[in-house]
Formats: C-alpha cells, sequence, structure tokens
C-alpha cells in the first residue's frame, strides 16, 4: 500500500485504486503506529474513492510532519572508496575506511522537517560549495518504538568539496535549506523489501541525461534494522523518524550538479522521486 500525503489530505493507493482518508486529519498520529499496515487497510475501507487519481496526487507534499531526517553514511562500498578519494587530502580518508568496517556505523542528523523538500519541488546545493552531488537513498520510516513499519525514497544532497576538505565539516555539507528530498509517497508493505529492490537515478540537464546509475540492496554492508537500532540508542523519537541507509551510486569526480537539473530516483515498488536544482 501506498500513503501520499498532499495539500488536499491524505490518500491510500491499493493496487490500482485511490481513496481518501477521511477520519483522520493529523499525519504524525496516523504513522506513528506499529500496525500503520492494518490501519491502513482500514481506513482503505472507510475511505472515499477518488475518480482522477492523476489530478488528485498532483499537490504532494513531503511524507513528513513533525520528524526529523537522519542519515547514515558510508554503507556501501563504493560511498567508502569516494569518500576516501575525497578526504586523502586533508588526510581523513582512513577515517571512512574504519567506519565502513566498524561495527558501530556512522549515523548525523540530516533535516529537520522545515528543510525537507516533497516531489516535484526544487531543492538547493550551496552557493559555498562547487562540488554538489545527489545522493540516492533508500530511506526508512520507523515508529517510536524502533519498529520500521514504512519506506520512502531519499535524496541525500551533499557538498562533497566542503566535507572533503575536512571531515568535521560534514554537518555544514549535509545540512542547509531545502537539503533533503522525500517521496513521493510512503510505502508500506506486508513484508519487508527483499535484497533485490533496485535503486536507480538519472540526472538530466536541458533535457539530456548527463548521468546515471543504478543498484541493489544486496550491496548495502548493513540491514536496515542494523541502522534503526543503533539510531535509536540513547535517543527517542516522540513522533518516529526517518532514516536514508546511505547511497551506492556516486557520480564520477567530474561531475557537479547545476541549477536547472532535474533528478529522477526510483526504488522498485515505491516509485519515483523527481526533484530540480533551484
Amino acid at each position: 500500500m501506498h500513503l501520499y500525503k498532499t495539500g488536499d489530505g491524505f490518500i491510500i493507493k491499493k493496487d490500482e485504486d485511490h481513496r481518501f482518508v477521511n477520519n483522520i486529519d493529523d499525519w504524525n498520529s496516523l504513522i506513528n503506529n506499529d500496525n500503520l499496515r492494518v490501519c491502513l487497510e482500514e481506513e482503505w475501507q472507510r475511505g472515499s474513492s477518488i475518480s482522477d487519481p492523476q489530478q488528485a496526487l498532483i499537490n504532494l507534499l513531503p511524507p513528513v510532519g513533525v520528524q526529523e531526517v537522519w542519515a547514515a553514511g558510508v554503507t556501501y562500498r563504493s560511498s567508502r572508496l569516494a569518500r576516501m578519494e575525497e578526504s586523502r587530502d586533508a588526510g581523513g580518508g582512513d577515517f571512512y575506511s574504519r567506519v565502513y568496517q566498524a561495527d558501530r556505523p556512522e549515523i548525523f542528523l540530516k533535516a529537520t522537517p522545515s528543510r525537507v523538500v516533497g516531489h516535484g519541488q526544487t531543492f538547493r546545493i550551496r552557493k559555498d560549495s562547487d562540488w554538489d552531488v545527489p545522493e540516492p537513498e533508500l530511506t526508512l520510516f520507523a515508529t517510536t518504538s524502533g519498529k520500521i513499519v514504512a519506506y520512502t525514497i531519499g535524496n541525500d544532497v551533499s557538498s562533497r568539496s566542503i566535507e572533503g576538505e575536512n571531515p568535521l565539516y560534514l554537518p555544514q555539507a549535509k545540512t542547509f535549506d531545502k537539503c533533503a528530498c522525500l517521496g513521493p509517497c510512503l510505502y508500506v508493505p506486508p513484508e519487508p523489501l527483499s535484497l533485490d529492490t533496485t535503486i536507480s537515478i538519472l540526472i538530466h540537464r536541458e533535457e539530456k541525461e548527463v548521468f546515471s546509475g543504478k543498484t541493489t540492496l544486496s550491496e548495502m554492508k548493513r540491514t536496515p534494522n542494523e541502522l534503526i537500532g543503533f539510531l535509536f540508542r540513547e535517543t527517542s523519537f516522540p513522533q518516529g523518524v526517518f532514516l536514508m541507509t546511505g547511497t551506492g551510486i556516486v557520480p564520477s569526480n567530474n561531475f557537479t550538479l547545476q541549477s536547472g537539473d532535474v533528478v529522477s530516483i526510483s526504488i522498485d515498488l515505491i516509485g519515483t522521486l523527481v526533484n530540480s536544482v533551484e
């Protein structure tokens, strides 16, 4: 099942049928539910049918309420190698190799809700950076209890020039206005996503493809439950939390985002998240 947040209300998609959620107007209460799948089944039964789903889904909002968005880094080998290369001159390359092998993962706060944009909205790259990339990532939603109940697509926009200058600059490389994209929906399956799930990205510049890539969840070194387990150590989330799980697709060193670029990220079963650079 797919749950969409729009400017006109909440929409549940089951198979090809779309219905409005009629009796719940609080997104946070709706999604922060350990039995979210069962809840959505019940709401779908009570919902109002939508005759024109395409029109109803035009005004999509990011699937976030008051929740923080966190992120995990260096969870794919390709990301480890890229981070080592970008930080070598600053003496930080070995840090990324170590964290890839360590028991404890790299986890950091990515964005507050006000810094998140949804499907079809624009995101920013920093004006004080000259090397910026999108990072396509499976994103988990876990409830207050730490249970993973839904998935979405994330773009962990990153300023590689700032991060590579010094690993201690990571917060500045990752967190700024409109730095995170989430959407287009929450995918709430009966079972966890399989390791065969494909993540892919396309970047167009003036309608010309300038980058593409793909990977699968099987390339991740750490499991979603492992990452959530570390995130919830000594940290509570009263309304649940989003966690980006790292990227396995890294553009070449001569690529950087430019204003007007259109980034499309697709994950099997979830959908496609499309955003452009301001």
